[in-house]
C-alpha cells in the first residue's frame, strides 16, 4: 500500500515535469489543421525544435513537406516539393522593427547540416506515423545542397 509522506507530491510533480519535458522533444501531430477544399490534405507535426508540415495530393500521395527547425534560435526551413525538389531558407521573423510585427518571410540560406538535422529528426519522430517519419528522413538524407 502507498504510504503518504511529505515529499511524495514533490517527487510526483518532478516525474510529471520530466515526462512533459521529454514529450516536448518528440514530434506530435496537431489534429485540428485547417484544410482548404482547393488544396490537398495537410498534416502538421510539432515539438519544441521542429515544425513539419506535409502536403498531399488528391490521391493521398506526398506532394511536399516543409521541415522548420531551430524554432527558438535561428529558425530555418527545408522544403521539398515533388515538382521542384529542395530549397533551404532562413526564416526572417519580421520582428526587427520594435513595436511593429511584420510578416515572416523565407530568405535563401544554403547551409544545411544534413546529418545532424536528420539524426535529430529521426529521434524526434519515433512516435509519429512511421510512413511519414521514414519518408521525411529518407528525403533529408537525399539532400545535396
Amino acid at each position: 500500500m502507498f504510504e503518504r509522506r511529505p515529499g511524495n507530491c514533490k517527487l510526483h510533480y518532478y516525474a510529471v515535469y520530466l515526462l512533459i519535458e521529454e514529450s516536448e522533444k518528440m514530434l506530435t501531430e496537431f489534429k485540428d489543421v485547417r484544410q482548404r477544399k482547393e488544396e490537398g490534405l495537410r498534416r502538421w507535426f510539432f515539438d519544441d525544435y521542429f515544425d513539419l508540415i506535409i502536403w498531399y495530393d488528391a490521391e493521398r500521395q506526398v506532394e511536399g513537406f516543409q521541415l522548420c527547425y531551430e524554432k527558438n534560435y535561428d529558425e530555418r526551413a527545408l522544403t521539398w516539393l515533388k515538382e521542384t525538389g529542395f530549397s533551404h531558407d532562413a526564416i526572417d521573423s519580421g520582428e526587427d522593427v520594435p513595436g511593429h510585427k511584420q510578416t515572416a518571410i523565407l530568405v535563401s540560406d544554403g547551409l544545411f547540416d544534413k546529418k545532424a538535422i536528420a539524426s535529430k529528426f529521426k529521434e524526434a519522430s519515433k512516435n509519429i506515423d512511421p510512413t511519414v517519419a521514414d519518408f521525411v528522413y529518407k528525403k533529408l538524407m537525399e539532400y545535396n545542397g
